[in-house]
């Protein structure tokens, strides 16, 4: 399985075009945080967890012509925003696109994009398969995807767990129930906003803590505001194990 960071920022903190900070103006590639989403592809399947709103920059940065289904975490417009574009994968697969969530987030997306789900539908607009999930397994062909129920302040969220993967942003607490689930991971990607504590992010004391908890072989932070500090910097305080994720990331789990 290889997993594409498509994106690992925020539009928590986002600074104003004026912001002369050295992450702002900073060179380094790994600075320049698109919001987060995932990219995933096994033998049997191609998904995208989030579309946020640079869900076309990010299909075209990374090439990718083929998806089988989308996966929500929630249902905010920073992971939302960018499902219009389905209409690209619409018209070069000439079928609907499968998109997988809480009923409470395709209940916001009927709002949002009302004009999608219209009875009678405008010539060219995304077509799309709903699939209610709930905190169970559940299959895309074949593929066994286990969701993993976290808070984000007093919002549920769903994280995914694939294999030996898993993922989970815009989160502040976690059950043990749910860590049972991610226990055993070989590779966590989890959200670490910033240095501060946040009223509805993991800092980064706090996604350490849960990284360290989970053990996984290697840990990725994502969803990060500038805030953070510059990548380069942030990483070398970091255990040997826990990295800044960084869009165009590859793994391979």
């Amino acid at each position: 399985m290889k997993i594409t960071v498509l994106g690992s920022g925020t539009s928590q903190g986002v600074p104003v075009i004026t912001c002369e900070c050295e992450v702002c103006k900073s060179l380094d590639f790994r600075d320049k945080r698109l919001r987060s989403s995932i990219y995933i592809q096994t033998d049997k399947l191609s998904l995208v967890v989030d579309t946020g709103p640079d869900f076309r920059q990010q299909m075209l940065n990374n090439q990718i012509r083929h998806l089988d289904a989308i996966l929500y975490t929630h249902e905010h417009k920073d992971h939302t925003a960018g499902m219009d574009d389905v209409r690209s994968f619409n018209f070069k697969q000439k079928a609907d696109m499968p998109i997988y969530a809480r009923k409470q987030v395709l209940t916001q997306l009927r709002q949002e994009f009302a004009y999608v789900f219209a009875e009678k539908r405008y010539p060219g607009t995304p077509k799309i398969s709903e699939n209610i999930i709930t905190n169970t397994p559940f299959n895309i062909q074949a593929v066994n995807i286990t969701p993993i129920h976290v808070m984000h302040h007093k919002l549920p969220v769903f994280g995914f767990r694939i294999g030996d993967f898993t993922y989970i942003t815009d989160a502040n607490a976690i059950d043990e129930k749910e860590l049972k689930k991610i226990k055993g991971s070989k590779i966590l990607i989890l959200n670490a906003l910033q240095k501060k504590e946040h009223l509805s992010h993991f800092n980064l004391n706090q996604a350490l803590v849960i990284a360290q908890q989970i053990d996984a072989e290697k840990t990725y932070f994502t969803h990060i505001s500038h805030t953070m500090g510059l990548h380069r910097s942030v990483n070398k305080e970091l255990p040997e194990n826990v990295f800044l994720a960084y869009d165009g990331l590859t793994l391979n789990v």
